[in-house]
């Protein structure tokens, strides 16, 4: 099993990236949807922001590493089946480079949305990962203005994230099931 992509598969390390980031995307949708829309007790949802922060964090870093990866094995990814039509080869492209996007633009807009934060601000609550040290503070000051607009790209990036992750997961199945071209195979075991 190689450690390193090749043009027959993908390799241990970017799967194990991709199948990180996939089940910490997915347990952050959950998260932050359940701890907004359904914990009313103020202090248990701080506790659980701290906790999505670190994670979006963790995302965040992991998302990083994957692009400097994907960047050192270039050469070495495995090609689309010759048989996909070109269309099908840009959507693939383009849903990529969205996914790539959203996974950093979320991040960073959440880390932007709490450091704005006047509540925040006012409260003296720090951002925190995992309980072991505190965040750097990027926006440094308490502002409505970027709070709103940096939650704005927070929340539609994480809508548009959802979106975009069923379209993955269904091309994906189409691969396997209808096409049977070993996409998905590769994903799964190089």
């Amino acid at each position: 099993m190689a450690l390193r992509d090749t043009v027959f598969g993908w390799g241990l390390f970017t799967r194990a990236l991709h199948w990180a980031l996939a089940g910490i995307i997915l347990f952050q949708i959950g998260l932050g949807v359940w701890m907004v829309n359904f914990v009313p007790n103020l202090f248990h949802r701080g506790d659980l922001t701290q906790v999505h922060k670190s994670w979006g964090v963790t995302a965040f870093g992991l998302a990083l590493t994957r692009i400097f990866w994907r960047t050192a094995n270039r050469w070495r990814r495995p090609p689309m089946p010759p048989a996909m039509p070109r269309w099908e080869t840009r959507a693939a492209a383009a849903s990529h480079s969205l996914l790539y996007l959203l996974m950093f633009a979320i991040p960073l807009s959440g880390w932007i949305l709490v450091s704005a934060s006047p509540i925040g601000h006012w409260l003296h609550i720090r951002s925190r990962f995992f309980g072991l040290f505190d965040l750097p503070d990027p926006v440094g000051h308490a502002s409505y203005a970027i709070e709103h607009a940096a939650g704005a790209v927070h929340i539609i990036g994480a809508i548009v994230l959802g979106l975009v992750i069923c379209l993955h997961v269904g091309a994906a199945l189409r691969h396997q099931f209808v096409k049977r071209d070993g996409v998905l195979t590769r994903m799964i075991s190089g």
